[in-house]
């Protein structure tokens, strides 16, 4: 007999021009405190999802793309690194979806491509992908917060950073869109045994590029998507990490 998979509360939101954040939400009785899981659902000529959720939230993100447009019009699935939260669904939209293909890194591609039922688009570092008015950038980040072939999105027209695990926030009730602090919750979850980061060596210096881009979104996978000047708020993360913070508050 299978077990019944709990049913979640998914809302859909524009936190930029058609940028739109599926978020489901995740209650304490299941995560102490509560979590989320976020998707971005980018919409142009060549629409692409950014996260796909694990596979029991595939039918709640299904749905919720298509109250924006029909899940045929999907071109690109991409993600920041292999795991369940980030892919887990992915096949199952690949085969819904019948035009889709993923988008990872090139070292994703060369070490789990072999996972997709479709051939990746695989992205070298700071290679770009137009899917209309958009020109998406990919950037490597390895280990970052953690795995070697982890990386992220830039989009130059709307200035986002499609930028993963970091700035976990936990809790289930989180803002769509917050110009607060993401930074404080997130070290603060961190701190209570649920440290994500790998700590590279290159961690200061991939945030510092990352900064370099001026980003005015970030656009989280967990909590709320964060507005206002990235760049500052990215070095901080990059002193709380290397533990040379003076405890500015952004």
């Amino acid at each position: 007999m299978t077990a019944q998979r709990p049913s979640f509360e998914t809302r859909l939101d524009e936190v930029g021009d058609n940028i739109f954040r599926i978020h489901t939400s995740i209650p304490p009785s299941l995560v102490p405190g509560g979590f989320s899981f976020n998707q971005y659902l980018i919409v142009d000529e060549e629409p692409m999802l950014f996260h796909t959720g694990s596979r029991a939230l595939f039918e709640t993100v299904k749905h919720a793309i298509e109250k924006v447009i029909p899940l045929s019009k999907l071109r690109y699935i991409g993600f920041s690194h292999y795991e369940q939260d980030e892919c887990g669904s992915i096949n199952s939209f690949l085969a819904a979806a019948p035009q889709a293909v993923p988008v990872c890194s090139a070292i994703n591609s060369m070490i789990n491509g072999d996972g997709f039922d479709k051939a990746p688009r695989s992205l070298r570092d700071g290679e770009t992908l137009t899917i209309g008015k958009r020109t998406l950038r990919w950037l490597d980040t390895p280990h970052l917060p953690h795995g070697w072939e982890c990386g992220y999105i830039f989009d130059e027209l709307s200035q986002t950073l499609f930028c993963g695990d970091l700035f976990t926030q936990p809790g289930s009730n989180t803002p769509a869109l917050t110009q607060g602090d993401i930074l404080g919750p997130s070290e603060a979850m961190r701190k209570q045994g649920m440290d994500y980061f790998a700590h590279a060596k290159d961690t200061r210096r991939m945030l510092q590029r990352l900064a370099e881009l001026k980003p005015g979104t970030l656009a989280c996978m967990h909590g709320s998507t964060w507005t206002g000047d990235g760049a500052p708020l990215l070095l901080e993360l990059a002193s709380v990490l290397d533990g040379s913070s003076n405890g500015v508050t952004i």
